[in-house]
């Protein structure tokens, strides 16, 4: 019997270690870290239109029937010679053609036209936000193979009073359909250079950096 008691209170303290354990590594997974220069550049996902994006339209051999400097109005919708009020966020530049060119074919015949997007804003589903303990909290746009840490120098780094390794990113996870969130370890990489630290991003991240209790 003093045996069996034995086990069971050395079981006992185990589960309560591997609780604190779990407590003291703070909420969230962890993410593979990236490297701080890519070996391989490779395009992302392919562009989606969002508000304040300003494209150029050209029309094949009907250059008045394009337009240069066009910008998406907060709606989401752009006006054009004989098109107006085309929606235009959600759609690829290509799927904004094809709309164009629809629209356009009731007047010329078989128009060729190309939409190229000449700044970027995208969706708040394309962008990355940083709040909290930054020294400039905002929306940026997604480029492919962007990282944690071009984040970061986008938005000046973090505050004088961020709890950098306190940082957290939720990333919603579109095949479990739900929010998940992973860890940061942001003063690390911003004040050591710990490459270990510095993570993948994906459109649509948020990155939250709370303040120092102390």
């Amino acid at each position: 019997m003093p045996i069996a008691r034995l086990s069971k209170a050395l079981a006992g303290t185990a589960l309560a270690a591997l609780s604190l354990a779990g407590c003291a590594g703070g909420g969230g997974a962890q993410l593979p870290p990236a490297s701080f220069v890519a070996m391989q550049e490779g395009p992302g996902e392919e562009y989606v239109i969002g508000p304040l994006d300003e494209l150029t339209i050209h029309v094949w051999r009907n250059p008045e029937l394009g337009a240069e400097k066009i910008q998406v109005r907060p709606d989401g919708r752009i006006t054009t010679p004989l098109v107006a009020d085309m929606p235009a966020v959600g759609k690829t530049p290509a799927m904004l053609a094809e709309d164009i060119r629809l629209q356009l074919s009731q007047y010329i015949e078989e128009p060729l036209v190309s939409v190229i997007v000449t700044q970027f804003a995208g969706t708040f589903s394309q962008q990355i936000r940083i709040v909290g303990a930054t020294e400039q909290p905002a929306s940026i746009p997604y480029r492919a193979n962007m990282t944690v840490l071009d984040a970061m120098i986008a938005v000046g780094g973090l505050s004088e009073f961020a709890a950098g390794n306190r940082a957290k990113l939720i990333r919603f996870d579109k095949q479990a359909g739900r929010q998940r969130e992973f860890a940061l370890r942001l003063g690390d990489l911003l004040k050591n250079g710990d490459s270990r630290a510095n993570v993948m991003l994906q459109p649509g991240d948020v990155i939250i950096i709370p303040e120092s209790m102390f």
